[in-house]
């Protein structure tokens, strides 16, 4: 008996192929993006047309599709992610996973019928924030993947909520959303799914240089049956940047695992890793699964890069590189060539490749091989096999069938006539008399007819599940009869309309969004010479501010005499959430009547918030009017700009505020926050010559990189101020502006 039954097993399709794949190797659901606005925005991903034939695919298996939407937006971007909204909602996958609010907000008052997830990029990560995400709307919710099995127990005893976890693949070394590192070293924003992934390169530090930041991969493979045993409901594999290859192994070795029948499992989990193998991956670790893998994850000597290691660059020419095998490779084979530093190395298929000067088809390991190539390849770069040659699916997906267009219906009944209206064509009013008798004992209803006109036996149109049927009385119409009228109508259709003339029903929607939008009345700017309070975040035990008239913040756990705002942590396990409401209790007692949110789980802890301001600060991303009108909702009175917009981002979301907007004007920011034991502490630089500072929060168990560059930016009009000397003083000599004066990509 199958043991999966009640755990969807959750495939990566970053592209229409690998969809296909995850399908036929057994997968559940499979998630996909289309080409904006999705964390992984350098994958192949889905037009629109094809990602409908991937999800009517999928409901004819019994199968289902979630679509990511999960990037933050500027508000620039609002108008056309609601044009996006228009077209998820036409495509109708069985879900949309978002990371920002305004998004969030957008989805449930315009477009009610898509279910909403909250994707990792969210940072839930305890009860607490559960119980916000319900509030927001979330019917599923993909957890932060550094939580321990313990906490997801924990956490799963006390919601409702489908519960969605990794199982498989890369890691993030930072919290889920609060990862600025590689935007802070060109502006391209891991929160806008253009990673270049910066925690796998080479550092260099007085204790050695090494890769201090490059978590293993995460294969949970062992741990099915603890999942299964907690309730979680949906396992996720991570991997949309990969081929159908690796979708094909790992989906086949979890769905394995998950039928097998528990007497079964231990004989039969050398089988699955054999196929996990064959993914070429890092090597395999449990991830923040518990406290001790935790601790091991980052292996500083270990190579970044993703793959098997297959040989060492040894020669390069004008068409190719030569080195010496160490694995088998074979022609359709992808390999990445490393440079040593760790940074991006160019990846190519083996299409070509000689062996002692004769072609090859494939190399044993000791052979000298030379792989033609056009591309730049690094000297004595590192040579890895990503990924090995796969099933073609381009036939498959070209008879894939387009979408029928779907005519919405208004179907009227009386004892005289039938007539039909289309809502989305300019069909004209069909009508058909009748002389129709009262029924004796089973009236015609409007199941019969619906069902009778959805038969439409049409390679171009359907009944979309938005008609309506209208009787007027209780009558008899025989099947043959009603069979007849159903044929008529659909002859007249196929006369008469073209399927490119059939329109949606977002017209009012957009409409709806304008005029909201257009009638948004933001916070009034201040009077000329008006005092807009600022806010200073100190050190423990730091000074009074030279300026009284500012809020001084302290966090929660250093409050002191002087403090006017209590900051709350980013992070808080479940089993620390007791402790800190008490600490909560403690400031208010005091008179703290100011609270920093920096993720949305501390909105839950307050049994009653009135008299009490809230700001939403930093790592909590605000970047557009309608996250701020969200949080509003939620009780905040005051947002911080999100760190990453530049000066127009910033004044764009000001122009629309209904809150106080401050922005983040001094300081060292958090570039990366871990739960992971890294191997040093202190300062440390890349190879690049940018210089940081590693802080290991002993209490907390979070390791954090500082820029050694603190941020610095000009005020600007209207907006409030929020100076943080925590890491950063008044007179910092080396400063930089982060994305203020670039455009954040």
């Amino acid at each position: 008996m199958s043991n999966s039954k009640y755990m969807e097993l959750l495939a990566p399709a970053g592209s229409p192929a690998c969809a296909l794949a995850a399908f036929d190797a057994g997968a559940d659901a499979v998630y996909a993006g289309l080409s904006k606005f999705n964390a992984r925005e350098r994958g192949e991903n889905f037009s629109a047309d094809m990602m409908k034939r991937i999800v009517d695919y999928a409901h004819r298996l019994g199968k289902r599709v979630y679509l990511t939407l999960n990037t933050l937006l500027k508000e620039s971007e609002l108008p056309e992610v609601l044009e996006t909204l228009d077209i998820i909602d036409e495509i109708a996958p069985d879900g949309v996973l978002v990371q920002d609010l305004g998004v969030l907000r957008l989805i449930r008052n315009y477009y009610p019928k898509l279910e909403l997830h909250g994707s990792t990029q969210m940072g839930f990560h305890n009860s607490a924030g559960l119980q916000i995400a319900k509030e927001l709307g979330l019917k599923r919710v993909v957890l932060e993947r550094q939580i321990t099995m313990d906490e997801l127990s924990a956490i799963r005893s006390k919601t409702d909520l489908e519960l969605e976890v990794f199982v498989h693949g890369s890691l993030c070394c930072s919290l889920s959303g609060t990862c600025l590192f590689s935007s802070f070293l060109g502006g391209w924003s891991g929160n806008r799914g253009k990673c270049k992934q910066p925690c796998r390169r080479r550092y260099y530090s007085k204790y050695g240089n090494g890769f201090f930041f490059s978590p293993q991969d995460l294969s949970a493979v062992e741990l099915l049956p603890q999942l299964r045993k907690i309730g979680v409901q949906s396992l996720k594999i991570e991997g949309r940047l990969r081929q159908p290859d690796y979708v094909t192994n790992t989906v086949s070795a979890y769905r394995m695992m998950l039928d097998c029948p528990d007497e079964k499992f231990q004989e039969m989990l050398p089988e699955a890793r054999n196929l996990l193998s064959k993914g070429c991956g890092r090597r395999w670790s449990h991830g923040f699964y518990s406290l001790q893998s935790a601790q091991q994850l980052i292996k500083s000597d270990a190579i970044g890069a993703a793959g098997l290691l297959v040989g060492n660059v040894k020669k390069i020419s004008d068409n190719g590189f030569s080195f010496t095998a160490k694995k088998r490779i074979h022609l359709g084979d992808r390999l990445r060539i490393q440079p040593v530093s760790g940074d991006d190395g160019a990846a190519i298929t083996v299409t070509k490749m000689f062996s002692g000067n004769m072609p090859a088809k494939y190399v044993r390991p000791g052979d000298e091989v030379f792989i033609c190539c056009d591309k730049s390849v690094p000297p004595n770069g590192n040579i890895f096999k990503i990924g090995e040659s796969f099933a073609d699916f381009s036939r498959r997906l070209e008879a894939l069938p387009p979408r029928k267009a779907p005519l919405m219906l208004d179907i009227n009944l009386t004892d005289k006539a039938l007539t039909v209206l289309c809502n989305n064509a300019p069909l004209p009013l069909f009508t058909v008399p009748l002389e129709l008798k009262p029924a004796e004992k089973h009236p015609v209803d409007a199941e019969k007819i619906l069902t009778a006109f959805q038969e439409a036996d049409s390679p171009d149109y359907s009944l979309s599940p938005d008609s309506s049927v209208k009787i007027n009385g209780k009558w008899f119409m025989p099947a043959a009869e009603l069979k007849q009228i159903r044929r008529e109508f659909w002859k007249k259709v196929h006369e008469s309309l073209m399927p490119e003339l059939v329109f949606g029903q977002h017209v009012s929607a957009l409409e709806r969004f304008r005029n909201d939008y257009l009638a948004i009345v933001p916070l009034p700017q201040p009077a000329a010479g008006e005092f807009l309070q600022q806010t200073v975040a100190m050190k423990p035990n730091g000074a009074e501010p030279a300026d009284r008239k500012v809020i001084r913040a302290d966090s929660i756990f250093n409050l002191n005499k002087l403090s006017k705002e209590a900051v709350l942590p980013e992070f808080c396990p479940e089993d620390k959430l007791p402790a800190l409401k008490k600490f909560i209790k403690s400031a208010l007692s005091s008179g703290i009547k100011r609270f920093r949110i920096t993720s949305l789980y501390a909105l839950a802890l307050f049994e009653n918030k009135d008299g009490l301001t809230f700001t939403a600060s930093s790592p909590l991303p605000v970047c557009n009017s309608m996250a701020v009108q969200e949080l509003a909702g939620l009780g905040c009175r005051r947002v911080m700009a999100h760190i990453e917009l530049s000066r127009g981002d910033i004044m764009a979301l000001r122009s629309k505020s209904v809150l106080e907007v401050e922005c983040y004007r001094l300081g060292r920011p958090s570039l990366l926050v871990s739960r992971a034991a890294i191997p040093f502490s202190g300062e440390f630089n890349d190879a690049r010559g940018n210089r940081f500072e590693l802080r290991v929060d002993k209490n907390g168990g979070l390791s954090r990189i500082f820029p050694a560059k603190a941020m610095s930016i000009p005020r600007l009009p209207g907006i409030c101020d929020f100076y943080d000397l925590r890491n950063a003083n008044w007179k910092n000599n080396e400063t930089e502006t982060f994305n203020f004066e670039s455009q954040w990509l």
